[in-house]
Formats: C-alpha cells, structure tokens, sequence
C-alpha cells in the first residue's frame, strides 16, 4: 500500500467516522492548513529580504489591485464556508458535509473556497509588496494544492460519494466558471 492510498483512506475513514470524532479533528485541520499558508508567505517574505527583490507596484498602484482581490476572495471563501456549514460540513477534509454540495459558488467550479484563497494569497502579495509570495510562492501553492485535489482529496469524493461526485466532476470545472473540464490537469 502506498502513502497516496494510505492518506486516501485515513481522509475516508475520517470522514465517515463518527461526528464527534470529526468535530474533535476539524480544528486540526483547520490549524495545519493556516500553518502551510502561512509557511508559504513567511518563506516568500524572507526570500525577498535575501535576494532583495525589487517592490511589485508603486503607491496607490498595490493597494488598488490587493483590496479588491482580498475582498472578492474573503467574499467568495466566506460563501463558499456558509455552503458547507448549511448541510453540516466543514471546509476541512477531515469533517467535510456528509452530502455533495452544489448549490452556491459549487454550481459553477468544484473549489471555489480555494479560488478564494488563492485570491487573498494573491492579495496579499499585492499588499505586502511581495514580488516572490506574489509571482512565485502563491503559484507554487496553486499547483501543490491542485495536486493534492487531484490524486488524494478527489479520489477520497468519489470512493465516499460515488457516481454522485464523478458527475458533478465531469461537468464542473476546478476553480474556473467558462473552462471545460477537459483542461484540468489529469482528468481521464
């Protein structure tokens, strides 16, 4: 058995135990994925200060693009958040809702609550002037998260939910409205 199958089937496991149990491991995974986040921007900070890169936009320029991206994200996270929590879910793996959620920002892209945090990370790039968080931490970030849809969070959906889940992957894309599904990276 390989570590892929093994984290596979503790998110199942976890998710199909009892509620308690998950309610008692959603602030874990709350915690490890505001650590990863933050791991990313103290690292794309410190990577600026070393090789003294040079600042992304001058005065007003930064705030302009950065409020309106942390805006839209937290507002899109935030209703994606509400979406989970109506059906008795959380946006953590390990306490997701019991049920396929569709409705809200989840009729138009299978993750929008990542969107929205790509957003803010993107926002906050902006803000902080940060030229690695901005041009390559968040994208590194992007593309880990986007593998670890792909071949652990997805595979976990479609084993606890079914045909259910392989047809809203099948006709909703990752993150973006208007893309046809057959542009996400390792989709068969």
């Amino acid at each position: 058995m390989n570590l892929r199958t093994v984290w596979i089937d503790l998110l199942y496991k976890s998710a199909t135990s009892t509620r308690k149990i998950r309610t008692l491991l959603t602030p874990f995974g709350a915690v490890i994925f505001g650590l990863f986040i933050t791991l990313f921007i103290f690292i794309a900070v410190k990577v600026d200060n070393i090789f003294v890169f040079p600042r992304l936009l001058h005065y007003p320029w930064f705030i302009i693009i950065a409020f309106p991206l942390l805006m839209i994200g937290f507002m899109l996270t935030g209703w994606s958040v509400f979406h989970f929590l109506k059906v008795k879910g959380t946006p953590v793996p390990l306490n997701p809702p019991p049920e396929l959620v569709t409705s809200g920002p989840y009729r138009y892209a299978r993750n929008p609550m990542l969107s929205g945090v790509f957003l803010i990370m993107f926002g906050i790039g902006f803000l902080i002037q940060s030229f690695s968080l901005t041009l390559i931490f968040t994208p590194v970030f992007i593309i880990v998260n986007v593998l670890e849809l792909k071949y652990i969070e997805e595979p976990e959906l479609e084993k606890r939910l079914g045909n259910a889940y392989s047809d809203y992957k099948m006709k909703t894309p990752m993150f973006f409205p208007g893309l046809k599904q057959t542009y996400n990276v390792g989709d068969n």
